[in-house]
């Protein structure tokens, strides 16, 4: 398992926390059951929850507006982990991964800064425009 901070929305950390509390109620747990209540903890430990810091730094937990340098179309999402989405039905936004190609090259960079990244159509270049805490 990973020690790294994994950031979600206070609904995601509830769902999963009711989860492990399922996992941990059934009087004689399977193997798969053992092992899910292993991961959600390891899961829960590495959780961060909260509002990050509105400095204009990109990093999960952040909304983040970027524009496409090849035909100015912006596009907007939370940077934040996949499984958000299915945690937490609240969300009105794309999630973008942080170890995604995009996710990977924007991640600690700032507003105004320009990055480059490998899509599957091919190298794009971004700007970043603006990001604002989630929630």
């Amino acid at each position: 398992m990973t020690s790294e901070k994994i950031w979600m929305t206070l609904a995601a950390r509830e769902r999963l926390e009711a989860e492990l509390a399922e996992c941990e109620a059934v009087a004689e747990p399977s193997n798969a059951v053992v092992v899910r209540a292993r991961e959600l903890r390891e899961l829960l430990r590495n959780v961060v929850v909260g509002q990050m810091p509105d400095d204009g730094l990109v990093e999960p937990g952040m909304i983040v507006t970027i524009r496409f340098d090849s035909d100015g179309s912006e596009t907007t999402f939370l940077l934040g982990s996949r499984t958000l989405s299915e945690l937490d039905s609240s969300l009105e936004i794309d999630v973008y991964s942080p170890t995604s190609p995009l996710g990977t090259a924007i991640n600690g960079h700032y507003v105004g800064d320009a990055v480059t990244f490998v899509a599957p159509s091919g190298e794009q270049r971004i700007s970043i425009v603006a990001t604002e805490p989630f929630g």
